[in-house]
């Protein structure tokens, strides 16, 4: 038993960036750390860690030890949930991450009620406007924008969204409407750096036809809300996802700009690492949230119509 306690501590050891954030995850001092895992590979008669004061980096015997062990570790639980059944409490500590302004405005009030409902969970919610590695960085669930990378990965969809091009009326009454994707190349545009998307080049497609455009203007953010403020106030043209304009276009403060023609995938989805066809044996902690944000955004899976649907 032994064992399986030293794997489930070096797998998490392995996630983390170094023994100082390892030790904060497991509630004890970085020296005893250092103390257990010095233990571990005297047991096993091999270095698993390149340590420094500030990194560690697993070595060709600790990646062996890890993947192989994950893999143990996985048959074990599911050994232990497929004996407990149904019955088995959702407890722990389940790790999330999202997208700030998606987050704050979508995650955030329904974490407040799954809370309510499943008092034994303690979810950590991260949120970033920069790629997040579900994998590398150790979280449960991840909540994406648009097309998965990775095959590998199970996603269950959340919501129906899409990509919009809009301005405020007064802008367009100024700078004149697009008639066609190249007309972009002539307007102020605002721009969100954000993901890996190519900064200052849009790609639109109408079923018969695709355009790439660059297009340039005088203000650009990380920050989603910042460019609303700007599109709001007549800056130029802003391309947003329904969730956050959507809004703003059913009061009249934007109007939708060349709506015949489609923007790259928005589809908001749930991602978590388990193959599809054992997705029973997720954690009963993590099922628990992943079927808690399917029920509250059954609604949003609704795709919508010219009233941006349930956004």
């Amino acid at each position: 038993m032994d064992g399986f306690s030293d794997l489930a501590f070096f797998t998490l050891l392995a996630k983390q960036a170094s023994l100082a954030a390892a030790a904060q995850q497991l509630g004890i001092t970085p020296p005893a750390v250092s103390k257990r895992l010095a233990v571990l590979e005297r047991r096993l008669g091999v270095r698993l860690l390149n340590r420094t004061t500030r990194r560690t980096s697993l070595t060709p015997e600790g990646e062996t030890y890890l993947s192989d062990g994950a893999r143990v570790l996985e048959d074990l639980e599911t050994l232990e949930r497929s004996v407990a059944g149904s019955r088995a409490t959702p407890k722990g500590i389940v790790r999330l991450s999202a997208t700030l302004g998606f987050g704050r405005r979508h995650i955030a009030p329904a974490l407040s009620q799954f809370a309510w409902r499943h008092p034994e969970v303690e979810v950590q919610m991260h949120l970033s406007d920069r790629p997040v590695n579900l994998v590398e960085q150790g979280f449960d669930l991840l909540v994406r924008f648009g097309d998965l990378p990775d095959a590998r990965l199970t996603a269950r969809s959340l919501a129906h969204n899409r990509r919009l091009l809009c301005a405020a009326p007064d802008y367009l009454a100024r700078a004149g409407q697009p008639a066609t994707p190249r007309d972009l190349a002539q307007h102020a545009c605002l721009f969100i750096r954000e993901s890996d998307e190519t900064f200052g080049t849009w790609h639109l497609h109408n079923g018969t036809r695709q355009e790439t455009v660059k297009v340039r203007g005088p203000l650009s953010t990380n920050d989603g809300e910042s460019a609303l403020t700007w599109a709001l106030a007549g800056h130029g043209i802003l391309m947003r996802s329904q969730w956050d304009v959507a809004d703003a276009v059913r009061a009249g403060q934007l109007k939708v700009v060349l709506p015949d023609w489609n923007l790259p995938s928005a589809e908001v989805f749930l991602v978590f690492q388990t193959h599809q066809a054992h997705q029973r044996n997720l954690p009963a902690k993590t099922r628990a949230l992943v079927d808690f944000l399917l029920e509250a955004f059954a609604s949003y899976r609704v795709k919508g119509d010219a009233v941006l649907g349930a956004w």
